[in-house]
């Protein structure tokens, strides 16, 4: 009988200051192995739209004072993300059969996880409120028709609650834009109202006003974050609290507008479980893809691996890592170098030949593939290989490469 085990690490476009982050999960490395292991293949995947990898620039957080700990209830809530839908054209990874999402929405009730809305995930992150140890709450971005002709009657049927993420210019777009009237019948029926700019502006808009200096930027953002909430609560009278980033991308001055426009919750795209200490500005949000069923599969399941550094301390990433062997980095982490060492923990794979291990890159093809049989870790090394001093200090749990996003 073969094994077979897969991860997957993701990079995305880079920010303003040229970041780009790493997030590892279940579904990216392949370990595919006969029993006794005579080849051990890795396979690291990289694709877009997730994470922020750092250069050597100083990574744009919000101040950290004095941090109350919040004590794990044990909750995990996985935030789903959708786009648009059409039964009759290709999949693509922001767009999604209906029919598959009806499979998806069965598969959730089969698993026993339920399905919560915006508000009661909300009032657990503030109060403590009581809510499933395993939950999803499911989100729509842009505002796209399909999402009330298609998807709409399945979610009722399904006795779901969802998050609309609507951006101004697109409500009442024409074409296949969601309408005023589509979105008043869904609200009493189970749908809440959550903002997603004016404009849906993507990173390199966001850059050239950062360019046009400091006025100006501000200015900018205020209009797309707070002219965006404005708008919604006045055209549908519902107040909106929640914020989904266009693409993901964020940047400090976001993070600070966004809590003084009122916005309790902001979702990224860094896939991962959110605690009740999940930092509420930056909150990890599984996009699901029309293409490619990993995404969906990490976000249902609940397994925790162990981990390797103490819940609470000040810059471990929020998000749940789910691989099935200990990875480094974790998702959501981010990375201060141009050549970060990716590595996996081997030492529960019995009868590993050391000899027979080779590592491939997506668009690279094989690379380098370190083993330290101290450690039981195996590297993937981007720079020349260092020497096995240097290589038993990259072990898992030394953290001052990483600083969670």
């Amino acid at each position: 009988m073969n094994g077979l085990w897969l991860m997957r690490v993701k990079v995305g476009p880079a920010n303003s200051s040229g970041q780009r982050v790493l997030a590892l999960s279940k579904f990216g490395i392949a370990v595919i192995f006969p029993l006794p292991m005579s080849k051990l293949v890795f396979l690291i995947s990289f694709f877009a739209s997730t994470c922020i990898w750092a250069q050597d620039s100083p990574v744009s957080v919000p101040p950290v004072v004095a941090p109350v700990e919040i004590p794990d209830d044990g909750v995990r809530v996985s935030v789903l993300g959708y786009h648009d839908f059409a039964e009759n054209k290709p999949a693509t990874q922001m767009r999604i059969q209906p029919s598959k999402f009806r499979k998806q929405m069965e598969t959730i009730r089969q698993l026993g996880i339920k399905v919560i809305s915006m508000e009661d995930f909300s009032a657990w992150k503030k109060t403590g409120k009581e809510i499933p140890k395993k939950s999803i709450v499911l989100t729509f971005d842009d505002g796209w028709k399909p999402v009330y002709t298609d998807i709409f009657p399945i979610l009722k049927e399904f006795g779901y609650p969802f998050t609309i993420y609507l951006y101004k210019e697109y409500v009442d777009g024409g074409g296949r834009a969601l309408t005023t009237p589509m979105i008043q019948e869904m609200m009493p029926k189970g749908a809440t109202i959550g903002s997603h700019s004016v404009s849906h502006p993507y990173p390199v808009v966001v850059k050239n006003f950062r360019k046009k200096g400091a006025n100006a930027y501000d200015a900018y953002l205020r209009k797309e974050l707070g002219e965006s909430k404005r708008f919604l609560e006045s055209k549908f009278s519902t107040k909106v609290n929640t914020y989904a980033y266009p693409g993901g991308y964020y940047t400090e001055e976001m993070l600070k507008l966004g809590g003084e426009f009122g916005y309790d919750h902001m979702f990224t795209v860094i896939p991962g479980k959110v605690k009740r200490s999940s930092p509420d500005l930056t909150l990890p949000r599984y996009i699901i893809l029309g293409n490619h069923d990993s995404i969906f599969e990490m976000a249902t399941s609940f397994r925790e691996d162990q981990d390797p550094i103490k819940p609470g301390e000040i810059g471990v990433p929020a998000v749940v890592q789910t691989t099935p062997y200990p990875v480094t980095p974790e998702a959501g982490t981010i990375v201060h170098t141009r050549l970060p060492i990716i590595s996996a923990d081997l030492s529960k794979v019995e009868n590993l030949n050391p000899a027979s291990l080779s590592m491939k890159v997506s668009g690279f093809g094989e690379v380098p593939a370190i083993y330290a049989p101290d450690t039981k870790n195996a590297f993937l090394a981007s720079q020349p290989p260092p020497a096995p001093t240097q290589l038993s200090s990259r072990h898992p749990l030394e953290r001052r490469r990483w600083k969670s996003s």
